[in-house]
This record gives C-alpha cells, sequence and structure tokens, in this order.
C-alpha cells in the first residue's frame, strides 16, 4: 500500500519507562510493550488522533507528520479480534502439566517453630494461564497482584491472599490488551465476589491499574476494586478504591 503524509504517534523510547498507560489508552491496540518499552506494532493501526499521549507520564509520545502507510480500519477490526483470541486461547503449546487447572485446600501450619503456611489454593496464578472459566474463579474473593508483590510484601500468605484466589501479572513486561481481554472475560464469566489489586509504588506497576479498569469497562460490570500499593521495602503504603 502507497504510504501517505499525515499525522501518526512517534515514541521517544529514551524517555518511556514501559508503565504501558499508552497501551490501554489506545482503543486500536497500535501500541504494545516490547522488551519493557513502548512500540507501534504497525503504522496502519495508528489513526494518528493521540488519545494516548496524555496517559504517558512520562512525555515519551508524541503526533508527527511524515510519509506512513494510511490508516486501516479493517486491519484494526482484525488485530484487535486475533488479540482477543489469542487472549482467551492462550496455553502453553507443550500441553505442560504445569498449567492443568487445579484448586486443592491451603497447608495447615506445619509442626516447626515460626512456619507460615502456603495460603494459595489453586494453580495456575500467572494471569496469562488462568482460564476465565476456571471453576475456582467463579464467585470468589479475587486478589490481582504485580508480580513482585509476592516478592516484596511478607504477609502476603498471612493477610492479602486466606480466602481469596490469585492471579499475578506483569504490565511491564507483558502485552498490556492481552491482560484487558483475560480480565474481562474473567469478570464477566467468573462474576467474582469482590477484586483486591495489589500493586508496588513503582509509575510501571499503575499500568495495571488501568489494565484492570479498562477490563472492568468491557466486562460491563462495576464490581469495585480495593487496590493496596506495597513500597519496595514491603509496606502498604496506601489503599484506595479503582
Amino acid at each position: 500500500m502507497a504510504k501517505a503524509w499525515r499525522k501518526i504517534i512517534e515514541i521517544d523510547e529514551e524517555l518511556c519507562d514501559g508503565c504501558g498507560q499508552c497501551v490501554t489508552a489506545c482503543e486500536e491496540g497500535a501500541i504494545q510493550i516490547v522488551n519493557g518499552k513502548a512500540r507501534l506494532v504497525a503504522e496502519k493501526l495508528c489513526d494518528g488522533l493521540g488519545a494516548c499521549i496524555g496517559e504517558c507520564p512520562r512525555g515519551a509520545l508524541r503526533i508527527v507528520e511524515r510519509e506512513a502507510e494510511p490508516f486501516d480500519h479493517r486491519a484494526v477490526e482484525e488485530h484487535l479480534k486475533r488479540l482477543q483470541a489469542e487472549a482467551r486461547s492462550f496455553e502453553l503449546a507443550c500441553g505442560c502439566p504445569g498449567s492443568q487447572v487445579r484448586e486443592f485446600s491451603a497447608r495447615p501450619a506445619g509442626p516447626s517453630a515460626g512456619h507460615i503456611p502456603s495460603a494459595l489454593t489453586q494453580w495456575p496464578v500467572q494471569i496469562r494461564l488462568v482460564p476465565p472459566t476456571a471453576p475456582f474463579l467463579r464467585g470468589a474473593d479475587l486478589l490481582i497482584a504485580a508480580d513482585c508483590v509476592p516478592v516484596a510484601y511478607p504477609e502476603l500468605h498471612t493477610r492479602l491472599l486466606p480466602g481469596k484466589k490469585i492471579m499475578i501479572g506483569c504490565p511491564k513486561f507483558d502485552p498490556a490488551e492481552e491482560y484487558v481481554a483475560r480480565l474481562s472475560e474473567v469478570l464477566r464469566q467468573a462474576q467474582p465476589r469482590s477484586v483486591t489489586l495489589a500493586i508496588m509504588e513503582v509509575p510501571c506497576c499503575r499500568g495495571l491499574a488501568l489494565i484492570l479498569e479498562e477490563a472492568r469497562k468491557r466486562a460491563g460490570t462495576d464490581i469495585p476494586i480495593r487496590t493496596l500499593v506495597v513500597s519496595a521495602q514491603g509496606e502498604i503504603v496506601r489503599e484506595e478504591e479503582l
């Protein structure tokens, strides 16, 4: 297709910190996080309107005029359908038993002094691996956590996880649109009783809140989301409603 002189987004990779806020703001799915940086997937997917610019906390986005492929509505529709299909059908190609859906009881306290039992009662835990149809999600109290939270917060198994099902992921290194599609289906199909979001006190982690907010909108639900912000020192420094 012949190129034309038009407006299109430009991303300054030096300024970009990979927070993913522009990804969720782009309704065409034209931007994805690749190797920790926002990248334009294809010129024909960008309409050049710049809805993503105001979402960037680092000022890494701007609209420029240059030769580019014309905007293609049909390509956008096909691209979004493909992203949603990939999110719904994502499974390990090898059929590894590690992705098998399982539910079990929490472990009792062990005999040794100071032993902290695991509060985990399901498998898998990664957002990309938990199917929206997993029986353990139905009507559950759901904990969605950035995957740094279990490392930083020492009381995850004693305060946050008991009685909940957990899904973890990283908005900086995984495709935001895939998360949005997966989580919107979880909210729509499983209809969890409550949702708690645990994120780290770093800019890129805020992307997970934006992803969940968009997923809630797509699912057509108004379920309240309790958000906990954890510091790198392992303390809950803030609690808010999403």
